[in-house]
């Protein structure tokens, strides 16, 4: 009898259990939503580039030489023509004095040759060749004079250095900038767009622009001037983006750029993750209802509805997979069950 006791207690703990499970297996789903919102929907063709003066020029030297002595720093303002350092001429110098001597020594040669002619001891012949070798050793005397210029590295156009790269006793060659001169307001941002884009861009759109240096904010720029040619190596095209006179972007920064193609101010937006094969779960009491939409913009964040969705509705924050139309639901409790869409707008680059 005791055992059949027992027997019965262990079915009927078995049958509890079973029950449990089953209860288990059939509570509703817990989910996240979010309400949809009215915000700014924003298409942009993205770009990098990098910040930079509208009047500037990069200097480098004419000749591969020693940089001798560095006559201006970083800051200082200096004119069109003003000579910002000189190189090692030694041996250029050396060799301008070599070609005068050999110029004056010709044309003391030809002097000397057409008294004889005079005379009729030389004839008009050699006096001729005198005279040729000493005007071309005049000219090279004179090329080699004009060379000497040449280890001045000048300004050329007024400015302040924007930045010195050289120090005395450096080597520095043609294709190396030593100084750049340039004003520091106004500035832009001379940036690359990929050739898919550029139909889509044009003068006076908005862009939208972030830099490391600046975390979390977003700085405004106009687009100014697409490049007519692009490069067919990179497939890309230069555009130029004017910046207002305060910015705080400094000169050299890089910069990332959404070029506004399309903005729309009072867009329902709902969180990127509710949109699922064109369609939201909108909460509908205890259950979810499947309702197709029209998505337009779709950023990282946020996704354009244009229609079918109200704001204020409430739809399914990333919905389970299998979720069927019509399921009943319940609101997660552990502080992320209910919220609204967060205040940005959706952006969405390519």
């Amino acid at each position: 009898m005791r055992r059949l006791w027992h027997l019965l207690l262990l079915l009927a703990l078995a049958a509890a259990a079973a029950g449990g499970w089953h209860v288990w297996r059939s509570r509703p789903p817990a989910v996240e939503v979010a309400e949809a919102v009215r915000g700014p929907a924003v298409e942009a063709v993205y770009a990098t580039g990098t910040v930079e003066p509208v009047r500037w020029a990069a200097v480098a030297p004419a000749v591969k030489a020693r940089l001798r002595e560095v006559l201006v720093d970083d800051g200082d303002r200096v004119v069109a023509g003003q000579i910002l350092a000189h190189l090692d001429d030694t041996v250029a110098a050396m060799q301008v004095a070599e070609v005068e001597a050999r110029a004056r020594f010709a044309a003391e040669e030809a002097q000397r040759l057409s008294r004889l002619i005079e005379r009729g001891v030389t004839p008009k012949s050699d006096v001729d060749r005198a005279q040729s070798e000493a005007r071309a050793l005049a000219a090279a005397a004179e090329v080699a004079r004009r060379r000497l210029d040449d280890f001045d590295i000048k300004a050329p156009i007024d400015g302040v250095v924007l930045r010195r790269d050289g120090e005395p006793g450096e080597m520095v060659d043609t294709n190396q900038p030593v100084f750049w001169i340039g004003e520091p307001k106004p500035l832009r941002v001379t940036a690359d767009v990929d050739e898919e884009d550029v139909p889509r861009v044009r003068p006076g759109q908005k862009a939208l622009l972030e830099a490391d240096a600046f975390p979390g904010q977003v700085f405004e720029g106009r687009l100014a001037t697409i490049t007519p040619k692009g490069d067919p190596v990179q497939k890309t095209y230069r555009v130029r983006i004017e910046l207002p006179p305060d910015t705080p972007l400094m000169i050299g920064m890089t910069i990332e750029a959404n070029i506004v193609v399309r903005e729309t101010e009072n867009a329902v937006l709902v969180p990127t993750t509710a949109v699922r094969d064109g369609a939201v779960y909108v909460v509908v009491g205890e259950h979810a209802r499947r309702r197709a939409v029209e998505v337009g913009v779709t950023g990282p964040y946020l996704a354009e509805i244009k229609a079918e969705l109200a704001p204020g509705e409430t739809v399914i924050v990333d919905p389970p997979t299998g979720l069927e139309d019509g399921k009943r639901i319940r609101i997660r409790t552990d502080g992320r069950g209910r919220g609204t869409a967060p205040p940005e707008s959706a952006v969405a680059k390519r």
